[in-house]
């Protein structure tokens, strides 16, 4: 797993490659209790480079996203390649983040 952490305007913006799993889940653990713990925060993760999820990288994105919007922020997510899309809608929890095609869309509503 690799991360790769920026700043596109007001949104801290974090691409993830490869699994996304126990094993690899807690540097992104810490750069998610960073990014959303400000008020206001704009997070956005892609993960079009991502080829796994479990249910700890679930559990880490969904404390992230009730973070940010305890602190009247937005979370998204971007990019979700259909293995990892069909984890998020088995989970249903595609119905609870707002998830975009790719980064360039997403960036564009979350910087507006």
């Amino acid at each position: 797993m690799e991360m790769k952490p920026r700043m596109v305007g007001n949104v801290a913006v974090l691409a993830i490659t490869g699994r996304l799993d126990a094993n690899t889940v807690p540097p992104v653990q810490q750069w998610l209790e960073q990014a959303t713990g400000a008020p206001g925060a704009r997070v956005l993760v892609d993960l079009s480079e991502t080829t796994f999820v479990d249910s700890t990288a679930l559990a880490t994105l969904v404390s992230a996203l009730k973070r940010c919007q305890q602190g009247q922020g937005e979370f998204a997510l971007c990019g979700l390649r259909r293995p990892v899309l069909m984890i998020f809608e088995l989970t249903r929890l595609d119905k609870a983040f707002t998830i975009f095609v790719d980064a360039d869309h997403a960036l564009s509503v979350l910087n507006a």
